[in-house]
């Protein structure tokens, strides 16, 4: 269970809000400039002003801006998702795999790429998306009692569990799927490990109208997540039908997690990781947790694409890797510590 914390005060929240705003803009700056081909920040500053040659502006605006764009995207939404399952399951281990999501993203993605390696880039997105919704569908299928007094009823506990067995067995089916049609594996590997490595204006248009729909839905289900926090007893008492909200609030996230996964790949751990983070700056009140969240996620993928592709150029590690390496160890430590 999801312990509140201690209360901070508004101002606290509004303070970490504009200063990790304007650590993600200052990165985006950098990241701008890194590639390749290296462009110096003021050379960057004077593109953003209008000014600056036309290669220059090409390589900024046209190539590592949809990239820049994206990551941020992404990196919200999957915070976003992450947060809002742990206000639903009330469990502080909750994250997008927790549902079926990214297992589900990643074997549709898979099986995309291997039966139709040449086909447009543009179907990949929609194929995750659509696993992404079908691991969730089999998830909240299995999970649900079919008679008795709480028929039709969601339980958190039992949602968590069977989750981690569908995620199991859609990651088992998905390596005898990589196994048995070895052809195309890189575009698919590349697409499980997470990235943004080739995010175009299109991409990022792709992902702009999911982004203004869900960010705001997630952040105007403030006040019934924290209503589910309190536990199924109280929060009826209350007068929330708490059903009906635990699927509302299920179905936004999964809808969050999905779009971002066509968006950068499998990220993993980027919705455990941020709420935890944004839940130590400003406790447990989804007001002030799921924008902070936003912006820890934002700032998280953006750092962890600006430093795959700062590392080894003209190499580039994808950012999934990044976010593994430090999601892995603290999940072991939160496993630990709920233990």
């Amino acid at each position: 269970m999801i312990t509140p914390g201690p209360a901070f005060p508004t101002a606290r929240a509004v303070t970490l809000g504009v200063l990790l705003a304007a650590a993600t803009l200052a990165l985006a700056v950098l990241a701008l400039g890194i590639g390749a081909v290296r462009t110096p920040p003021g050379d960057v500053v004077q593109v953003i002003l209008g000014r600056g040659d036309d290669l220059t502006r090409q390589l900024v605006i046209d190539l590592r801006a949809p990239r820049i764009v994206v990551a941020v995207l992404a990196g919200a939404m999957f915070a976003a998702s992450g947060a809002v399952l742990q206000g639903v399951i009330r469990n502080p281990l909750a994250s997008p795999d927790l549902i079926g999501v990214g297992a589900g993203a990643g074997l549709a993605a898979t099986v995309f790429l291997l039966a139709w390696p040449g086909s447009p880039p543009g179907g990949l997105p929609w194929a995750a998306l659509v696993g992404a919704w079908a691991g969730f569908g089999l998830v909240l299928l299995l999970s649900r009692e079919w008679s008795g007094p709480r028929a039709n009823a969601l339980h958190p506990v039992r949602l968590a569990l069977v989750g981690v067995a569908v995620a199991a067995a859609l990651g088992a089916v998905q390596q005898l799927v990589l196994v048995r049609a070895p052809d195309g594996l890189g575009a698919a590997l590349s697409f499980l490990t997470g990235s943004v490595y080739g995010a175009d204006s299109a991409r990022a248009a792709r992902l702009v109208p999911w982004a203004l729909v869900l960010l705001p839905a997630a952040l105007l289900l403030s006040r019934t997540l924290d209503v589910l926090n309190l536990g199924e007893d109280l929060a009826t008492s209350l007068g929330s039908r708490v059903n009906v909200a635990r699927l509302l609030s299920l179905t936004v996230a999964v809808a969050l997690a999905g779009a971002a996964v066509t968006g950068a790949g499998i990220l993993g751990f980027v919705g455990l990781l941020a709420p935890h983070l944004a839940r130590r700056l400003v406790g447990g009140r989804h007001a002030r947790l799921l924008p902070i969240s936003m912006l820890v996620g934002a700032l998280l993928v953006l750092a962890a694409d600006t430093l795959g592709r700062a590392l080894l150029p003209p190499l580039e590690v994808p950012a999934g890797l990044f976010t593994t390496l430090v999601g892995a160890p603290y999940f072991l430590f939160l496993l630990r510590r709920t233990a």
